[in-house]
């Protein structure tokens, strides 16, 4: 059975295809439309990033040359860094009042 903060920071399918079309069906990072999907949490599910479209982006999958889901779970810090400050400020520009701890799973 799943746990109330498991649930909130699951990614629903309706949030997947609306950050999809919102990506343009592509890698935010680098450009990519082939292998891409929009499951990437901004705010990690371990750190409680809830499954909303604010924290979500499409990036690219093992299945592509530039890795960059990959790379921001599991490249070097300064990769991890680099993704994910290039994901806060498109994020920033697709939503007005966008603001990390709304982001957050809270009790």
């Amino acid at each position: 059975m799943k746990t109330k903060r498991s649930k909130k920071t699951d990614i629903p399918m309706s949030v997947k295809k609306k950050v999809f079309e919102r990506d343009k069906g592509r890698c935010v990072i680098c450009g990519n439309y082939c292998n891409v999907m929009p499951n990437a949490h901004y705010i990690s599910r371990q750190k409680g990033g809830l499954g909303i479209e604010e924290n979500i982006v499409t990036l690219c999958t093992e299945l592509t040359q530039n890795k960059c889901h990959r790379k921001y779970d599991f490249g070097t810090k300064e990769e991890r860094l680099k993704i994910k400050e290039k994901i806060r400020k498109y994020l920033q520009s697709k939503y007005k009042n966008w603001n990390e701890e709304d982001l957050i799973y809270k009790k």
